[in-house]
């Protein structure tokens, strides 16, 4: 069972209404397959970039003497590590955007993830309803402070 991180949308001026996102806190696949792709679909611009320029870096020493092995090393190395990190880089971003972390989750799949997030994001009817207070003498509810104290209810009757 994986862990999901449930960020809700920053709260703004707009009447825009948005989804929670769900994160999947472990190693992905895709982000280890494909890292700078990865890295842009997911709007990590300027880790994109890093990614790009290190795997760059990489294949230029593949044309160096004798580190061949090492520039194949280093590229899977840093395709282990987006895949690893790629996830906490995307909570990373929602912090920094502002959004809301709501929680963790505890789920097989994403479908799973976000039926438990309604469940317990689902607001408590008794908690909504907001008690009425009763005034602390109901005979003198509406009259002046230095009226004097009747017996009835109905004051003035």
């Amino acid at each position: 069972m994986a862990s999901w991180v449930v960020f809700q949308p920053p709260q703004t001026g707009r009447a825009t209404e948005q989804d929670p996102v769900f994160v999947r806190d472990g190693f992905s696949w895709l982000a280890f397959l494909f890292s700078p792709l990865w890295l842009l679909w997911h709007r990590l611009w300027v880790e994109a970039v890093a990614v790009f320029a290190a795997l760059l870096a990489a294949s230029a020493l593949e044309r160096v003497q004798g580190l061949g092995l090492a520039a194949s090393l280093a590229g899977v190395l840093i395709a282990i590590f987006i895949g690893l990190e790629g996830n906490g880089m995307r909570i990373a971003a929602f912090r920094r955007r502002g959004w809301r972390f709501w929680g963790a989750v505890d789920a097989d799949s994403e479908l799973d993830a976000e039926a438990r997030y309604a469940a317990e994001a689902e607001p408590d009817d008794a908690a909504e309803r907001q008690p009425i207070a009763p005034s602390i003498n109901p005979a003198r509810a509406g009259t002046a402070p230095g009226a004097p104290v009747e017996l009835l209810l109905n004051p003035g009757r």
